[in-house]
């Protein structure tokens, strides 16, 4: 692979990743509510997703994606529910603070390792534009003269080491937002905050078209 390409393409998956989006909030949610080492699960769920979407590229399954817009649509739809249930739930989080003053209570409902995995996978694979995204954004960095497999290797390689460091520089920021939880005002402006704005992801999602 050309090297000036690759660095192209660290330069525009740098940018892309930093970009506040689902995956981004719910890991800082679940850093500032649980900790930050309890967000690695929702980090490894995030990844798994955006993986099987890149791998999917290097497999050229996407034309089936592309060329079925019904299947779009039904992926949109159930993506733009899923971040919407994700927003109410949010919302209505119920906020304990001890009266010592020490941090609030998490939520209780699913903070176990597998259930902040699977919130982790469902957010990042409920944007079908993801997907999309990793069939038309992937192939243009690939020269058609040397073999594909390593050269998707080297791409995939590199967008794992600059999403997963994003993903730590978000949920250190939300285990620092965790320590102004301690107040119940805080704890509930917070929620609420979070949950508008997975309503406002879903209701985006649900406006997109193919």
């Amino acid at each position: 692979m050309n090297q000036h390409v690759w660095w192209m393409y660290v330069a525009t998956v740098f940018v892309i990743s930093a970009i506040p989006g689902p995956n981004m909030l719910l890991i800082m949610t679940h850093s500032a509510r649980f900790t930050l080492r309890s967000s690695i699960a929702t980090m490894a769920g995030c990844l798994t997703a955006l993986l099987i979407m890149q791998s999917i590229s290097a497999a050229g399954l996407g034309v089936f994606l592309t060329a079925w817009p019904a299947l779009f649509n039904v992926l949109r739809v159930a993506g733009a529910v899923y971040l919407v249930y994700l927003g109410i739930k949010s919302w209505r989080a119920p906020v304990a603070v001890p009266a010592d003053g020490s941090a609030p209570a998490p939520v209780k409902i699913g903070r176990s390792p597998l259930a902040l995995f699977r919130h982790g996978f469902l957010v990042a694979s409920s944007n079908p534009k993801a997907l999309l995204f990793a069939i038309a954004f992937l192939p243009q960095f690939i020269s058609a003269s040397t073999p594909k497999l390593p050269q998707f290797a080297i791409l995939i390689a590199t967008f794992v080491v600059i999403e997963v460091s994003w993903y730590f520089i978000y949920a250190a920021f939300g285990s620092r937002i965790g320590e102004q939880l301690r107040s119940q005002n805080v704890a509930k402006i917070f929620n609420r905050l979070t949950g508008g704005i997975f309503v406002g992801f879903g209701a985006m999602l649900a406006l997109v078209r193919h």
